[in-house]
This record gives C-alpha cells, structure tokens and sequence, in this order.
C-alpha cells in the first residue's frame, strides 16, 4: 500500500515530466479564474525585540511597516526566486500582524489575489516567509535569537481544485 501511494505521490508532480526532469507547467489551456491564497508565519522573539517591533523603536525604523512592504515585494518577485514558477501580475496583495503580547511573537498572514489560469500559493508562502525575515533583520541587534516558525498555506481558492482550507 506505501509503495502505490509513493507511485501516485509522483505521478501527480506537475513539475515533472515523463523523463524525470524538471518542467515548467503548461497553463496555456486552463481557464482563467480568481485565484486567492492566505498564508500564516510566526516570528517569536524576545520581550525587548517584541516591544522595538510594535512600537516602531528599532534603530532600522518602523519593523513591521517594512516588513509589510518586503512581504508585498517578495509576493510579486516569487517567479524569480523560485525556479519553476510562472511569473504573475498579482492584483492585490495583503500582509496582517497580529501580535502575541503573551508569547512575544507576531504571526502574519499573507493574502494574494489574481484573475488568472494559475494559483498564487507560491506567492502568498513567499511573502510571509520575506515579512518573517524581515522582521529579523530589522530586529536582529536586539535579539539574534529571534526564531521564524509554522510558515504553512492556510487556504487557496479557484481552479479546477477548487476551494482548500488548512
């Protein structure tokens, strides 16, 4: 039973082709609908990192107002950054802070939206994942052991797949 699973596993790769080599997917003939993911990371830090994060102290300036904006600028260069990826001219892209005065984090969650023939999960991961680091760049002098965790999609919708929620 493992083995037919691990056979299905890979005979379902999109980014694989029938010789075992890597290949960009052919979306040309998928219709063309809205498309959104979310996206949820967590940055855990120290209480005196966590206060320069909220209260726009840090000798870099505002932490989280850059992050927002490194988080957006990540979602629109993923096809850059990740090989296979399609380039996407992304319509709108979120990125929230909510943060954790009980256990010095802030997780932030990533929404971007498209009309179009493929998904934007990629884009969503990735602009979590720069807004978390980021996050540790600006606050790195403060507290170097600053720890980024739980990046993982929260839902997509659209497509022939249709509607996933974690």
């Amino acid at each position: 039973m493992k083995t037919e699973k691990i056979e299905k596993t890979e005979a379902a790769l999109s980014h694989i082709d029938e010789k075992g080599m890597p290949k960009m997917v052919d979306v040309s003939q998928k219709i063309e609908t809205v498309r959104i993911a979310s996206a949820h990371a967590k940055v855990s830090m120290s209480e005196g990192a966590f206060k320069l994060a909220l209260g726009r102290g840090g000798k870099k300036g505002d932490v989280l107002g850059t992050a927002k904006i490194a988080g957006i600028m990540g979602a629109k260069k993923t096809s850059a950054l990740i090989p296979l990826c399609h380039p996407l001219n992304i319509e709108s892209c979120d990125i929230a802070f909510e943060p954790d005065e009980s256990n010095n984090s802030i997780i932030i969650i990533s929404t971007v939206k498209i009309s179009g023939r493929t998904g934007v999960e990629m884009e969503a991961l990735t602009a979590v994942s720069i807004a978390a680091l980021t996050v540790y760049d600006m606050l790195k002098a403060a507290d170097k052991s600053i720890e980024i965790s739980e990046i993982y999609l929260m839902g997509k919708e659209g497509g022939k797949s249709g509607i996933y929620k974690r």
